[in-house]
């Protein structure tokens, strides 16, 4: 079960004028005396909190408006990263060589290929023959090795006469199979099949299959799972994690074909085609290898700022920091490229969820690319090819209106031409009999994404050893070694997977006001601002025994998904049996606790914040860091606060959040991950288990390459030489315990090294996904120095 599933059974709190309500009276149980003074309306040193209705909608709100402001301003940003040498054409090259190195691992191009990609061609005992005969070509069902397992499927299109005019791969969009391309299947216009046209005219073509967008193998029978997830998410949601994509597969496959062209020593040019999908790879190709003299992008090349709106699987990590379509165009430059203005792909959203399938996919849309945008975007481009003195190796093309079929003459013709070859165009010949060749599209189809699943399995589960690779230089032989060789992780960690914001641009001016008292404390909400439409939020309880001059430890008590401060308060709401008001016990205890809004509520409306921030390498977690940055700022000028006493105790997506703040925050002292702690890679990534949220809507769980540099025990440890404490309940369905023993041994083992044994716990209990608060209590007690519990 996931923590949507769970907490979708909590319900809604109530609102009233907006603000999440709860009944006061509830707020809080008497266990301590009454202060002699009533608690003053505003704490020290705030200014009174004006603003009404749902804060935390919103923040949600207010931190979409940020993004898509910061996603506008990449545009201009992203020259900062860019040191263009125009001097010569070997010098430019040279100068991008680091930008091209980027983009590789950003589309997961990570792993080496076979060293013999030589096509076997396949016969069926149905086919009367392994060729076709086409007008000027043959025809052939072929299989190309790519890496290990897995195979490129599709056509390859021979010249009838003995030297090919070019050798060309040839890239149709995601639903179009290669036999639509030549007209031996059909679904594509005649006037689209550039494939055919150019085998007519003298190319030799490899025509690879891409992963569709249907959805007919998006589960897992074995274990009762099928989802409406397209296959290409499918795959991508296994390898985001693990550092791979679906583009970076599919490019491998690209090259490929060419490690096989080039092995013959003509000196025929090279070249990549494509349209939709295949568009979009054609591009990534040609940016990454440069081997590709020339390509032609059909239906695709655009302004890239709304790939937050697209389908997910188009989602790259960071790209919009560095990257447009204009910028991978500078990485094909001094080479050649032709855009041609086409009619695009349009779907609207996943597959519908049908036959029992879960409905987990998530939104995304395509729609064709206007005229405008597309002559916008090559002229962003068109700067780097006029400065080395080559203006005509970026060429404009339109079909029709700019909304017409791909693959039109005047394209091909514009294509041959950047290549070095004759570029006239012979008529358009008769369409191939799809009778004389037999091949089981669907079948075929199968076997490329089972291959593919398969290879991301075995990246999953080898990711342990390639995280030992990369702690090779953590120095465990002392705490003091431990301290100061691991500040290179947890930059890394922050700057590298989880994205960190610059400081915030707004002064430290806290806004609060009281909303309730009660026998034994008093709260206070509490406004921060960060920088404009950006803020933190949450409720601050004050015991009412603090004694003037007093400094006391807080707690800062975080809730899961969908939670709300509140919820950790009153025993009057849904969520109460997850949370058992155990922000207000422990305020009766006399901590001083502090009940953070983190930016997780809202259902999609938060996980569109998902799919804005990864573009620009951020994630939610860059705001939730900077929030609790803040909010630490703040604490610690509360007069009543020990600020060598701060601990973080969170349920759930708040147990997310105590494995990746306090370990960054060196002013939490102690941090307790509750209804969370798992083998964090099986859980995201595994397709084999009822707990992985490769099944659920969750996306918002992915975190680009964490598999291969963190799990949670390396989090945890990050927390060495400050105490750690696990809560875990039997029947918690985010997990199971064997998971969690396996991970959590890491941990023990680790401080047990650095003599630290006493420092870390792990407390199971008879119980659900749940606060439990009895270990945990004591943990917090002893390590914030407080009395007994």
């Amino acid at each position: 079960m996931t923590r949507r599933e769970i907490f979708e059974m909590l319900g809604k709190s109530v609102l009233v004028g907006g603000i999440a309500s709860l009944p006061t009276a509830r707020l809080g149980k008497s266990q301590g005396a009454n202060a002699s003074m009533p608690p003053p309306s505003l704490l020290p040193g705030t200014e009174p909190l004006t603003a009404e209705g749902d804060l935390a909608a919103q923040m949600v709100e207010g931190l979409h408006r940020h993004l898509l402001q910061l996603t506008s301003e990449s545009v201009e940003a992203r020259a900062a990263r860019w040191n263009q040498d125009y001097s010569t054409h070997a010098a430019y090259e040279a100068s991008i060589e680091d930008n091209r190195n980027r983009l590789r691992q950003l589309i997961g191009l990570i792993d080496e290929r076979v060293p013999d990609s030589t096509p076997h061609l396949e016969l069926s005992l149905k086919s009367p023959s392994a060729y076709i005969e086409g007008k000027g070509y043959m025809a052939a069902n072929a299989r190309w090795p790519v890496l290990e397992g897995v195979d490129a499927e599709g056509l390859l299109l021979v010249p009838s006469t003995h030297n090919a005019r070019a050798y060309i791969v040839a890239l149709p969009d995601a639903d179009w199979t290669p036999e639509m391309l030549v007209g031996l299947a059909p679904g594509v216009p005649p006037q689209a099949q550039f494939a055919r046209r150019l085998a007519e005219n003298g190319c030799k073509v490899m025509i690879p299959t891409l992963i569709s967008r249907g959805d007919e193998w998006s589960g897992n029978p074995a274990i009762g799972k099928s989802t409406n997830l397209t296959h290409r998410e499918f795959i991508y949601r296994m390898a985001y994690e693990v550092g791979r994509h679906i583009i970076g597969y599919e490019v491998q496959k690209i090259l490929a074909a060419l490690d096989y062209l080039l092995q013959d020593k003509t000196g025929a040019p090279v070249g990549v085609i494509g349209y939709g999908e295949g568009g979009l790879l054609a591009l990534y190709s040609a940016a990454v290898d440069t081997r590709i003299q020339a390509v032609c992008v059909s239906g695709y090349f655009e302004a890239r700022e709304d790939l937050w709106e697209e389908p997910i699987y188009r989602n790259v990590w960071s790209l919009l920091q560095e990257f447009g379509d204009a910028e991978l165009a500078a990485l094909i430059a001094p080479r050649a490229l032709v855009v041609e203005a086409a009619r695009g792909v349009e779907i609207s959203g996943p597959p519908p969820a049908t036959n029992g399938r879960a409905a987990s996919a998530a939104s995304g849309r395509l729609l064709s690319p206007q005229l405008a945008n597309v002559q916008s975007e090559v002229k962003r481009a068109q700067h780097v090819f006029d400065k080395l003195g080559l203006s005509d190796h970026l060429t404009l093309v339109l079909s029709g209106d700019g909304q017409g079929d791909p693959g039109s003459d005047a394209a091909l013709r514009a294509f041959l031409r950047s290549l070095g070859a004759d570029s006239a165009l012979k008529p358009r010949g008769p369409e191939p009999k799809s009778a004389q060749i037999y091949i089981d599209p669907a079948a075929r189809q199968h076997r490329q994404f089972q291959q593919l699943r398969d290879f991301t399995r075995s990246a999953v589960l080898n990711s342990e050893f390639v995280r030992k690779k990369f702690w090779a230089r953590a120095d465990d032989s002392s705490v003091s070694n431990w301290e100061q060789s691991t500040g290179f992780y947890k930059r890394y960690l922050w700057e590298e997977i989880i994205g960190k914001l610059p400081a915030p641009s707004e002064a430290l001016r806290a806004q609060t006001r009281k909303i309730n008292v009660e026998a034994s404390w008093a709260g206070y909400e509490v406004l921060l601002p960060l920088w404009p439409d950006v803020f933190a939020y949450g409720i601050l309880l004050v015991p009412k025994s603090v004694k003037p001059g007093e400094r006391r430890p807080v707690l800062v008590c975080q809730h899961g998904l969908e939670g709300r401060p509140q919820d950790l308060i009153s025993d009057d709401i849904p969520a109460e049996h997850y949370y058992h008001r155990f922000a207000a016990d422990l305020a009766d205890h006399g901590f001083i606790v502090y009940c953070p809004q983190n930016p997780y509520i809202g259902v999609d409306k938060f996980r569109k914040l998902l799919r804005l921030s990864h573009p620009l390498k951020l994630t939610l977690f860059s705001f939730i860091l900077s929030q609790h940055e803040r909010t630490l700022d703040w604490l610690c000028t509360l007069p009543f606060v020990d600020s060598g006493r701060i601990g973080f105790y969170g349920l759930s997506y708040g147990g997310k959040t105590a494995v990746r703040v306090p370990p960054l925050l060196d002013r939490y002292a102690l941090s307790i991950c509750s209804g969370d702690f798992n083998e964090w890679i099986w859980k995201v990534s595994r397709d084999d288990s009822l707990l992985s949220y490769v099944f659920s809507i969750e996306y918002d769980m992915l975190e680009f390459n964490l598999g291969n540099t963190f799990n949670y025990s390396d989090l945890a440890n990050l927390m060495t030489p400050r105490p750690f404490m696990v809560e875990r309940g039997h029947n918690d369905p985010v997990s199971v315990d064997s998971w969690v023993a396996y991970e959590y041994a890491k941990v023990k083992q680790h401080y047990d090294r650095m003599g630290l044994s006493d420092r870390t716990r792990i407390e199971y209990f008879n119980g659900p996904h749940t606060i439990h608060g009895v270990g945990t209590f004591e943990f917090l007690h002893r390590f914030l120095n407080w009395g007994e519990p």
